[in-house]
């Protein structure tokens, strides 16, 4: 099994200007450090996996490169600039957000929510080509019908569309990704994370915390499997050996090769698997 470094995968598909977005020696946490140390990179492209246990700071570090957290230590660049050194509004420029849930606070229709993605591009009021971005990219995600819906009245796989869209809308270059699916079912995370995968070759690079297994090497290009303090392996989804699951998470899985891809299950007191979240 190949463990490919960060520098061979540039040499086969990086663009000159470099990474969309680099984590740079990031340690990062609130009163005390959650994970130390973290080094990956992701290009245009490409969606890189954040895995590991509740606790292990795939959240912090997501933070960190949409600037809500500087880090204790390291950096994460947006291209060759530190998210740190940019104000609120350039960074929603370059970083697109995508959180674990989100309901509206207030009725709102789809086409406002999603138009609020471009308020980092026009001034006080949205302008024509404003309103033409938002309306490709609801006929893009398939939401165009609902265009005109409370955001309030959706289902949970709607609203996360519609989310993903706004963060779409503000045309960045980078996408982070906090568990999207996580309170989706099965056909809702398939979607998305499909969206995802036809997304990404349109200048994204994609960053993605999650929790299943089998999706997240299905649907990364890369993943970092994180454990308390830092990295315990990166690389393709090959990385994902029983071995490697078993220390992170401290269970024992059995991975199956389909004609769909790989399947990742733990193993139960009689040695029947079942999916793993």
């Amino acid at each position: 099994m190949g463990n490919h470094t960060v520098t061979e995968r540039r040499q086969r598909d990086e663009p000159s200007d470099g990474p969309v977005l680099t984590f740079d020696g990031v340690t990062a946490g609130y009163e005390t450090p959650v994970v130390s140390d973290v080094s990956f990179s992701v290009a245009v492209g490409e969606i890189v996996g954040l895995l590991g246990p509740n606790g292990v700071g795939k959240s912090t570090l997501l933070k960190c490169a949409i600037g809500l957290l500087d880090p204790i230590e390291g950096a994460v660049r947006v291209g060759s600039t530190p998210v740190s050194s940019l104000s609120r509004e350039d960074v929603a420029r370059e970083v697109g957000y995508v959180p674990q849930n989100e309901t509206a606070a207030f009725p709102r229709t789809v086409f406002q929510t999603v138009l609020m993605g471009r308020k980092p591009h026009f001034g006080s009021q949205p302008g024509e080509r404003d309103r033409a971005v938002v309306a490709t990219l609801l006929n893009r995600l398939g939401i165009d019908d609902l265009a005109m819906r409370d955001v309030n009245s959706l289902s949970g796989g709607q609203r996360q569309k519609v989310v993903l869209a706004r963060a779409l809308a503000q045309e960045p270059r980078g996408l982070v990704l906090d568990e999207p699916t996580s309170d989706l079912d099965i056909r809702h995370e398939l979607e998305v994370l499909s969206l995802l995968r036809s997304e990404a070759p349109n200048g994204l690079g994609v960053v993605h915390a999650m929790h299943d297994l089998t999706l997240a090497a299905r649907y990364s290009d890369y993943v970092v499997l994180l454990t308390n303090g830092g990295v315990y392996a990166q690389g393709p989804p090959e990385i994902l050996t029983e071995t490697a699951i078993a220390k992170v998470y401290g269970i024992d899985v059995s991975i199956h090769e389909t004609d769909d891809g790989i399947v990742i299950a733990p193993e139960t007191d009689t040695g029947e698997t079942a999916r793993i979240n």
